[in-house]
């Protein structure tokens, strides 16, 4: 777990691409597009019968497994020559190892960085308990709200850098499904800092307050003012 005292920082990356200037993934032919109507809002709420990180766990694991496959359909165009930095919109993410030094990294290392992070967490029985009477360590939440970050940036890029390929294979449906269910599950348990969020502050308000969401308030919505902020900071 050493990668958890490590910290990603962001900073503007002073350029302005063709994608900033218009964003193919804010158009309305795309972002109404879904893989299934159901309305996410019920789907998170916690269960009555279901322990807190019980539910936190297996959500947590399960967005990691499908985060990391909606990467793996795009990564072939993911590359140290496509994708220099780990950017989104105009933000630009750095990695920091365990001694908190600054790992300069192209976007596919970054996401290998978070995804083998992430995987060594979710099959830790001493993290992610799996068998009875284990139990989970007083961290827990605190852990999970990190995978929650990494996992937010690894989606922001996608949407950022690869929407076009993400649409040539027909899978935008998937990914905006993916990207509500998500949204909504760390709104409802507060898992990420809205001004973490703000970055993609335009795209979570057009998915999350269109049909099948019922996700248009809450924990962490978006507003006009946070839109306009630049960069993450530290925490």
């Amino acid at each position: 777990m050493d990668w958890l005292m490590g910290k990603s920082k962001a900073k503007p990356n002073g350029k302005k691409t063709a994608s900033e200037e218009k964003k193919v993934y804010l158009e309305p032919e795309h972002t109404k597009s879904r893989i299934t109507d159901f309305e996410f809002k019920e789907l998170v709420v916690l269960p009555r019968e279901i322990d807190l990180n019980e539910w936190l766990a297996s959500n947590t694991t399960t967005f990691f497994h499908h985060i990391n496959l909606q990467y793996s359909t795009i990564s072939e165009f993911c590359t140290g020559e496509t994708c220099q930095t780990m950017a989104v919109c105009n933000t630009q993410y750095y990695w920091y190892d365990e001694r908190g030094k600054k790992v300069k990294c192209t976007a596919p290392q970054y996401v290998d960085f978070v995804m083998s992070s992430v995987q060594k967490l979710v099959t830790d029985e001493d993290v992610f308990p799996t068998k009875y009477g284990r139990e989970f360590p007083s961290s827990f939440e605190s852990l999970v709200k990190k995978i929650c970050k990494y996992l937010f940036h690894v989606l922001g890029h996608i949407y950022w850098a690869h929407f076009k390929e993400t649409l040539a294979l027909e899978l935008h449906g998937h990914l905006n499904t993916l990207y509500v269910h998500f949204i909504l599950f760390a709104r409802e348990f507060n898992l990420l800092d809205p001004k973490e969020t703000a970055v993609m502050d335009d795209l979570t308000e057009v998915l999350c307050s269109s049909p099948g969401s019922s996700g248009a308030t809450g924990d962490g919505a978006s507003s006009g003012a946070s839109g306009a902020q630049n960069h993450v900071k530290e925490r």
